[in-house]
């Protein structure tokens, strides 16, 4: 039996949030730009912080505050994951995480490859850590996105010590297979690379038996690699702080426990709360029900484009509630998103953040009731045609 799909919140309740979707921009714009969703918590995490807020418990997180059992049983419930419980570790954020271990396995100057177009904050991380990004653009064919691992091969062969590896990836909502996965722990390995996996989109598969998370693509792929995930994409926790960092096997296990504890004190309280509630299996219905609206909006946008933006080029993702549209053909500019918010009052994300492939695109947060994506596409469609949507 198909779940029915979640309902997005009412707009005037979408406007009362104090959250950077709902605050950067006027009353007038509307928002679909950064990876907020526009639903309601799952019950299960509410009642959780509600307990917590009428207990007043807002104080330090505990040593053991359920992350690590609650995050092993979604993993193997959610993905068809088993996972060591000795090798989960937590922090305050997915990038954090990233930061810490990009800290534990390059030294200052190395370089790091980034697979572009890519999330934004990964080049800055790569330089916090002290390392130097090499990019190696994604190979874009008539089947989709696909890592390039001739050139990743050879970006280590050159000097490069890791790879930022984004398994699903963003902004394509590319998901890799296992036996490109698999390529590419063998590629590490021979040399002497590491491997550090951004997962939070991992949850967000359309089809989950085709998501690999990195780690169980192969031995070869725990011997060289990190995951870092969180359930803060699929739940809407992104202001709660907390990840889970997830060695492949025992040395990296090791490493991790050498973290300065203020790593893991970075977590927060409620970010905790909250990920345990989300990863036990009386969040599951609200996750299924979750994926079934987006499925039906990834659809719709393609729809939508196809009726108010012909030009443009989008593939349905396989994962996450992110498009990547090319509207180079409509002659906006670098950065198209800057003219459409302006003139069309719809914020989508910057194109060139993401790397020189992002020229001419935006991406889209279609994480949002039905009728807000269709105004939204008629707005840019109206531009499109050459008249300044009013709103």
């Amino acid at each position: 039996m198909s779940a029915t799909p979640l309902q997005a919140l009412p707009i005037d309740e979408l406007r009362q949030r104090s959250s950077t979707k709902w605050r950067k921009y006027p009353a007038d714009v509307i928002p679909m730009f950064v990876a907020e969703t526009d639903y309601g918590l799952a019950p299960a995490i509410t009642r959780v912080l509600a307990r917590a807020v009428e207990l007043g418990d807002t104080g330090y997180t505990p040593p053991d505050p359920g992350i690590r059992d609650a995050f092993v049983g979604f993993a193997q419930r959610r993905l068809g994951w088993s996972v060591d419980p000795s090798h989960v570790f937590w922090t305050g954020d997915v990038m954090m995480g990233v930061v810490e271990i990009l800290r534990l396995v390059i030294s200052p100057g190395d370089r790091v490859v980034v697979t572009t177009p890519v999330y934004p904050p990964f080049f800055d991380t790569v330089e916090e850590a002290g390392g130097i990004v090499e990019r190696v653009p994604l190979v874009r064919t008539e089947t989709g996105f696909h890592l390039d691992l001739d050139g990743i091969e050879a970006a280590l062969a050159g000097g490069a010590r890791a790879i930022l590896l984004c398994n699903p990836h963003n902004p394509t909502g590319t998901v890799h297979t296992r036996e490109t996965l698999a390529a590419l722990a063998d590629i590490a390995e021979r040399a002497g690379a590491t491997v550090i996996s951004d997962e939070i989109h991992g949850p967000l598969a359309y089809d989950p038996r085709a998501f690999t998370p990195f780690l169980a693509a192969s031995d070869a792929a725990a011997r060289v690699g990190y995951a870092v995930t969180s359930a803060s994409k699929t739940f809407n926790l992104a202001g709660l702080k907390c990840a889970v960092m997830i060695a492949g096997a025992t040395p990296q296990a090791h490493a991790l426990q050498t973290l300065p504890w203020e790593v893991e004190w970075r977590t927060g309280l409620f970010g905790a709360l909250a990920n345990v509630a989300a990863y036990s299996p009386e969040s599951d219905e609200w996750h299924d029900s979750l994926m079934a609206a987006l499925t039906a909006n990834r659809a719709l946008l393609a729809d939508l484009l196809a009726d108010h933006l012909p030009e443009a080029r989008y593939r349905i993702p396989d994962a996450g509630f992110l498009a990547w549209v090319d509207v180079s053909d409509y002659g906006w500019g670098d950065n198209p998103a800057t003219k459409i918010r302006r003139e069309a009052r719809v914020a989508l994300h910057h194109g060139p953040l993401f790397g020189d492939e992002g020229v001419g695109h935006v991406r889209i947060n279609f994480a949002c009731h039905p009728d807000l994506l269709r105004e939204a596409v008629t707005r840019v469609g109206a531009l499109a045609g050459g008249v300044t949507a009013s709103n």
